[in-house]
């Protein structure tokens, strides 16, 4: 019985860190990139967007579907390099 009360003890404090972390990787901002750094976009480590930068010189009508690829590119990586951070704590 001891050692089931010493699991349960553990759980409750993995549980516990598991909130503390969860509410970390909302702090957490990464950013990826595309275009040589022309698109740059923000998330939170938990994939939440909070912001976007866009290069003037791809504000361009002709261009529209370019610029649309490096947003598409430019979130990828910045997903990517949240899910490292998670994957790290």
């Amino acid at each position: 019985m001891k050692n089931l009360g010493n699991m349960l003890k553990q759980a409750q404090q993995m549980q516990s860190r598991m909130q503390e972390l969860q509410g970390e990787l909302e702090l957490v901002e990464v950013e990826g990139q595309s275009g040589g750094g022309a698109v740059r976009i923000v998330l939170s480590a938990k994939g939440v967007m909070r912001g976007v930068t866009l290069d003037p010189s791809l504000l361009v009508a002709s261009e529209k579907d370019m610029l649309e690829d490096l947003i598409v590119t430019a979130h990828e990586d910045a997903r990517k390099k949240g899910e490292a951070v998670m994957q790290e704590r």
